[in-house]
């Protein structure tokens, strides 16, 4: 049967322009029951032919089919394992499609998951429960009869057996419609409360605010405005729009990047944020300039420990002093005048202890600092007090100072490591779920073998000297090299990486479950794949001594490293050696060492130096810093020892060639696609981002030069202190903290000159040689695959819009990736000195006003000295000098780059975010430094300690992880 739509549209040019829309249904699409025979359902039968019920309100078999908004906001309720045999209609998933692409992801999830029995019925194509939309009638109201017409074909189909059909919706007026057709509707709470799992009740959503929130109490916030408002007030310019970012240290200021604004809006205070949370898109109206405020110096966060009364009495009282802002510091300041969309997502945390036992609405604290506190009701308080919990934001009403939730679902135990890193897998949204079994189902079949087709479109380059170098108990091998010299006295050098676009096809289940994850996540004890174990330890790996497919780029250099010729080919390699770095450096400084595979690796380590001291004199910068190894139990998995890790020749040898390999690639592939091809910039800092580097190092007497990324270089190589070897360490981790964040992007996007790599010195540039861990890598082959003829394109690969979007994914995945792993990093700290109180040396990073940021040399990690705590008496003893950045207590100055005698242990405080506790021990302060741990140690000084070798904050590495240079 065929419908046709007809519509009457008007062209730019004045012209009319009709469009007819054809819109096909059948008779035959299955209901998806398996109470009814295979061949009538398609062999397709995710409904239970017997469904067991468990509800008092229909004890008979039966059916659910939830309307949208039920599906919208009681996600949580349908995916507990006790909800099964449910209906969601092509109407609904349609409309949670257009409105919520986080929630629609999950729906489909769920229909995926065979044991929950879900199924997709299509009524908009089904003859018999398709509707026209009729004259007058909305579209919402339209999509409502339509949710009734298929409930009641559904109550129809089966009434010849004893499952019954049961509408769920909160839509009062829809509900009295479903009654009066005969159909079975009820709320989605009358149905979650007559279930035996009482537990789901406490997860059930309050979109409305039917949590009892007084509606007698004061207004707390102004009223949002409405989006066509907003709209049109950005259009007169009245209004700014952008993404809120609440600030780590004080979460009553923010920050909102607006384009084209040179400067970040600055937002501060709680009436002014709006019931603004993180993330949200908000609009904005600037405040008159005499209104504008600056960042405040101190360290500020909600106290957790306080009751909720007081807290809501305190709230208001956090006025900010703007005629105290000095003119010269003030920032372009604005308040939130309107939420453009909403990006909550559940939240990990904590319930706050309430002084009444029996209450049943209790406050979350999120462990995220950035989020505020939510208001939540549960039956389960007395049983969830130690645990860590998921909660979901519903709304946030005016007359409330906290937004209203649910819980969703109970981790564990606080404090218990695998619960712990479910948090911050969680917290830094890392997709950490199995593989589906669509995913899997693209997977090659094993055993896998090379077939003689397979060898005539390949290079056989089996015969080479070929060997992989890594980190100890690295599986998941990207790379391996070769280097032999040629007649003519120049050298042959290969890069070969693993050719995992062999494998992920493109559009398939595999390549956009890839391509979502991004990229492979290193955890301190564990590795979150981005593709399944079989390909990224298996048959992705170039391991030693098996035929592996590659994708290889190989050079003719000359003994200058001058590149002659670049060749690009797919491949067959066999690695002769997996070798560690250690390993291989024990090869190249062995005197007695002369076979095939040591000369390879001496041929490369020589041309390696010439490289990288090219790549130095050209301007690109050295800030790469060591790493962190923890040593864990065997047993219990507990860090048991931290090590500074050693870099060699070797690292910097596998190093070098990656880059050139990058830059290579980048070349060709940008040649070839100028306007979608996926690079890498870094973008050059603004002059501002390196003003507290050039007054710290002014501070010691030396004069950093940023007009280029050479002249900062040539700087920070000229900036030593003899006496203090730590010195230029510490001033190259600062310039660190100055880089903006490197990004990928299409080519199309930008002007050439914005492909600059600003830390590399090379103006253009790529990743290519992680595959197995990143997905921007297995674009860069598919692109370079289709320049030399190897692979057919596709259009979302040549559409440069597509490649952007992909970019923005890869960005924000990268960046949490490297969240996570610092996060990991601390929680293991946290373990190491679970029973630990030490005294070690520290370096001063930051003075702050009420505290000194100091980072820990040994263990490469990063804590606050607080000198100005909330109640402490030693609070008047510092004086801070905000011109010098110094902090002052009697006869003892305390300024940047000072070495410091610290005490470390864990403070247990604060139950949620247990943390390093930093205590000054030397220079000995009365009243302030603690005695040191024992004797022997109070005698050491700061300033007669041994220089250690540091990294910067969170950059300790797992065992497994694989690190190569990912600029």
């Amino acid at each position: 049967m065929l419908t046709n739509k007809v519509f009457i549209k008007k062209t730019k040019t004045g012209g009319v322009m009709k469009i007819v829309r054809e819109h096909y249904l059948r008779d035959d699409i299955s209901c998806g029951s398996q109470a009814f025979n295979k061949s009538e359902s398609d062999g397709k039968e995710p409904l239970e032919a017997l469904p067991i019920s468990d509800s008092k309100l229909v004890p008979q078999p039966h059916y659910l089919i939830p309307d949208t908004n039920v599906v919208l906001h009681q996600i949580d309720i349908l995916e507990d394992p006790s909800v099964k045999n449910v209906v969601i209609l092509q109407t609904v998933l349609d409309e949670v499609r257009h409105r919520s692409a986080p929630i629609y992801k999950r729906v489909k999830d769920v229909l995926a998951t065979s044991h929950k029995h879900f199924y997709n019925y299509c009524n908009e194509f089904n003859m018999h429960t398709y509707i026209e939309r009729q004259p007058g009638e909305t579209a919402n109201d339209r999509n409502d009869r339509a949710i009734r017409k298929a409930v009641a074909w559904y109550a129809d189909y089966f009434k010849e057996t004893e499952i019954k059909i049961v509408l769920l919706t909160n839509d009062a007026d829809n509900r009295k419609l479903a009654v009066a057709d005969g159909l079975n509707a009820f709320t989605i709470h009358e149905y979650v409360r007559s279930l035996s799992n009482m537990s789901l009740i406490d997860r059930l959503a309050n979109p409305l605010n039917q949590m009892n929130v007084n509606s007698n109490s004061k207004v707390l916030f102004a009223e949002h405005l409405g989006l066509a408002e907003i709209q049109k007030g950005i259009r007169a310019g009245r209004f700014l729009q952008g993404t809120l970012l609440i600030s780590r240290e004080n979460y009553l200021e923010a920050y909102v990047s607006v384009k084209d604004q040179e400067k970040m809006i600055f937002v501060q205070g709680l009436q002014n944020l709006n019931r603004a949370v993180n993330d949200d898109s908000v609009a904005l109206e600037m405040l008159p300039e005499s209104e504008w405020s600056c960042p405040s110096s101190m360290v500020l966060a909600e106290d957790e420990g306080k009751d909720e009364e007081d807290e809501e009495n305190r709230a208001f009282n956090e006025a900010v002093v703007n005629n105290k802002v000095p003119k010269e510091l003030r920032q372009p300041t604005a308040r939130v005048v309107g939420i453009i969309k909403r990006n909550w997502r559940q939240y990990c945390g904590i319930l706050q202890p309430s002084i009444i036992k029996e209450r049943t609405r209790h406050l979350f604290i999120p462990a995220e600092k950035r989020i505020p506190k939510i208001r939540i009701e549960t039956r389960q308080a007395e049983t969830l007090a130690s645990k860590r919990i998921i909660v979901a934001i519903d709304s946030w009403p005016r007359n409330s100072r906290y937004p209203l939730g649910h819980f969703v679902r109970c981790l564990g135990e606080v404090g218990d490591k695998d619960t712990e890193n479910e948090v911050l897998l969680l917290e830094h949204d890392v997709p950490h779920q199995n593989f589906s079994e669509a995913v899997l189902s693209f997977l090659p079949k094993m055993p896998w073998t090379i077939t003689e087709d397979d060898v005539k479109r390949r290079r056989d380059l089996r015969h080479l000297d070929i060997c992989s170098v890594d980190p100890p108990g690295c599986t998941d091998i990207d790379d391996a090299l070769h280097c032999c010299e040629l007649d003519n006295g120049n050298y042959e050098v290969g890069v070969h990486i693993a050719d995992v676009s062999h494998f992920i096809r493109p559009g398939n289940a595999l390549d956009q479950e890839a391509a979502n994850r991004g990229t492979t996540v290193y955890l301190t004890d564990k590795r979150i794949d981005m593709v399944p174990d079989l390909l990224s330890s298996n048959l992705c790996s170039l391991r030693s001594k098996v035929y592996r497919f590659a994708f290889s780029v190989i050079w003719e250099i000359s003994p200058t490293a001058d590149i002659v010729k670049t060749d690009f080919t797919k491949s067959i390699i066999d690695s002769k050696a997996s070798l560690t770095y250690a390993e291989a450096q024990l090869k190249i400084d062995d005197p007695n060492a002369h076979d095939n595979l040591t000369k390879s690796l001496r041929g490369l380590n020589k041309l390696a130096k010439v490289l990288k001291k090219k790549r130095l004199d050209n301007g690109a910068l050295s800030l790469a810093s060591t790493e962190v190894r923890f040593y864990v139990d065997s047993e219990t998995n507990d860090p048991i020892d931290v090590k500074t890790k050693e870099l060699m020749d070797t690292n910097s040898m596998v190093e070098e060639f990656m880059l050139l390999a990058n830059i290579s690639v980048a070349e060709k592939i940008l040649y070839e696609f100028p306007d979608n091809a996926l690079l890498r910039r870094h973008p050059a800092p603004p002059p501002s981002n390196f003003e507290p580097l050039i007054k710290a190092a002014e501070s010691k007497g030396f004069k950093i030069d940023v007009s280029s990324g050479k002249a900062l270089a040539d700087s920070l190589d000229q900036a030593v202190v003899p006496e203090n070897p730590y010195f230029n360490t510490m001033l190259r981790i600062m310039t660190t903290r100055c880089m903006m964040q490197a990004v990928y992007f299409s080519s199309g996007m930008l002007q050439p000159q914005d492909y600059l790599h600003y830390g590399l010195a090379t103006p253009i540039y790529t990743h290519f040689t992680s595959p197995i861990r990143r997905y921007s890598d297995i674009i860069a082959h598919r692109l370079l695959a289709v320049c030399i003829g190897a692979d057919a394109s596709y259009p979302e690969l040549l559409d440069k819009s597509k490649i952007q979007s992909l970019c923005n994914n890869l960005n924000f995945r990268h960046k949490m990736a490297q969240y996570a792993g610092r996060a990991s990093v601390n929680l293991h700290t946290h373990l190491f000195f679970k029973k630990r109180v030490q005294d070690e040396e520290g370096h001063v990073l930051f003075v702050r006003k009420n505290a000194l940021q100091v980072l820990i040399p040994k263990y490469g990690l990063e804590g606050t000295v607080f000198l100005n705590d909330e109640g402490q008496k030693s609070s008047s003893i510092f004086v801070y000098d905000e011109e010098n950045n110094t902090q002052t207590a009697g006869d003892v100055t305390i300024h940047v780059f000072d070495p410091l005698i610290v005490q470390l242990s864990i403070d247990r405080s604060n139950v949620q975010h247990m943390k390093l506790s930093l205590k000054l021990v030397k220079p000995v302060i009365p009243g302030f430094s603690v005695q040191s741990v024992n004797q022997d140690q109070a005698d050491v000084t700061a300033s007669s300690s041994e220089p250690s070798t540091i990294t910067t904050k969170g950059t300790g590495k797992p065992p497994q992880k694989k690190k190569k240079r990912t600029r």
